[in-house]
């Protein structure tokens, strides 16, 4: 199987995956299901059956928008990527890893590139969970809107802030 070598560790994409299964196992079946797929959240799962026996089964979570191709596809890379882990729980395209080439790609884009919205995300909590802390805070480093924050360290500075408030320090 062709692999994609990443970070000098070989990995198999899931379509080679499929593709050996198909070769190898005519008969047998992918059969997926959707568990979830509520406010952007979206859960597979996958199994291998070969003579009516499930042989692995995988499962994949994805969050709508949280990479590029999830800002359309979420739903389709959630499927593949759940399809991809049962395939490597069944023994294909394991020489390195479980995972496939696609889920250590996105592992490591997101892992370099967090949510732009990540700060907003949590303020927005914050304002809800506890709204009296978050006017303080805004007031204390004199802006009206968590989105005039935009400097990486004040924004954990912030979070660190209203923590510790919450938690009585």
């Amino acid at each position: 199987m062709k692999t994609i070598d990443i970070k000098g560790k070989k990995y198999v994409m899931v379509n080679e995956r499929i593709s050996y299964f198909r070769h190898n196992h005519p008969q047998g079946q992918i059969i997926t299901e959707m568990i979830k797929n509520d406010d952007g959240v979206c859960i597979f799962k996958a199994d291998i059956i070969i003579d009516h026996v499930i042989m692995a089964t995988g499962h994949a979570y994805e969050k709508e928008g949280s990479t590029f191709i999830n800002k359309t596809s979420y739903i389709e890379n959630c499927e593949t990527s759940a399809i991809g882990r049962a395939l490597g729980l069944f023994g294909i395209g394991i020489e390195t890893s479980i995972a496939s080439a696609e889920e250590v790609q996105n592992a490591i884009k997101q892992q370099n590139n967090p949510p732009k919205n990540a700060f907003l995300t949590q303020m927005k909590e914050f304002a809800i969970a506890e709204p009296e802390i978050y006017k303080e805070t805004l007031k204390f480093w004199q802006v009206d809107s968590a989105k005039s924050i935009t400097n990486p360290e004040s924004q954990q500075q912030i979070i660190k802030e209203i923590n510790d408030k919450i938690k009585g320090g």
